[in-house]
């Protein structure tokens, strides 16, 4: 495979959303910790992502939203970190990724992003007039010897990558909570199917591991199915 093996690991809730509401201000890293019958579990999502993969993309809409922008500068870690983003990411958020990560590559359409203003080693920029995720990961492994990646990004960039059978494995971290609203963001965003056609685009899964972990919560770990026998084949 010319590209690194993906696992999009995520948090979301029993009707599979990944944020509490629809507003830049509600987010479940700020607000789960707060809520009794959620915040007593929440500790082994965070344990979990610690053995995670040592690539790890994101976006920078989500990362703008919990705060990156204006948080303070971490340590080093052996986690190298992608982050595609046209707008969120500001100089300080930048300068976040690059003293947080062993490498930092930032994957981006905006020609005036203040990435291109920063000088440091870990600091790698892919320019793309139009976002290609295929290239971006081909080019992970080629040019960064990236062999596996976890997938930890907003809804609709879910979306994206299910959409172009990007994805090899789900790990998913289910807490004891109801969400609701329809526009709240969920598991996978992005653009309705309209047509029987289209059925070959779902993700078909196939489930590996199902542990009950402490205090309700569940983790789901599947593979993606990439057979073809799975794919549509019909039509009226």
């Amino acid at each position: 495979m010319d590209r690194p093996i993906t696992t999009l690991f995520m948090l979301m809730s029993v009707d599979g959303k990944i944020s509490t509401g629809a507003s830049d201000h509600l987010d479940v890293d700020k607000d789960f910790p707060k809520i009794a019958g959620v915040k007593e579990g929440l500790h082994q999502y965070y344990e979990i992502e610690q053995t995670t993969d040592l690539w790890s993309l994101n976006s920078g809409r989500v990362q703008a939203k919990i705060g990156i922008n204006t948080a303070d500068m971490p340590n080093k870690t052996p986690v190298s970190f992608v982050v595609i983003d046209n707008k969120h990411l500001k100089e300080h958020g930048i300068r976040y990724f690059c003293s947080l990560s062993k490498q930092f590559v930032l994957v981006t359409s905006n020609t005036k992003h203040p990435a291109f203003e920063i000088q440091e080693d870990n600091l790698h920029i892919i320019f793309q007039n139009e976002l290609s995720l295929k290239d971006v990961l081909t080019k992970l492994k080629s040019e960064y010897s990236c062999e596996r990646i976890t997938i930890q990004t907003g809804g609709t960039l879910n979306e994206l990558f299910l959409r172009e059978k990007l994805i090899d494995y789900l790990d998913i971290i289910v807490a004891p909570v109801l969400v609701g609203g329809k526009d709240t963001s969920t598991l996978i965003d992005g653009k309705s199917l309209l047509s029987e056609s289209e059925l070959s685009r779902l993700g078909v899964l196939k489930l590996q591991e199902c542990v009950v972990l402490e205090n309700s919560y569940l983790r789901l770990r599947y593979g993606v199915i990439k057979n073809d026998k799975y794919d549509y084949q019909g039509g009226h």
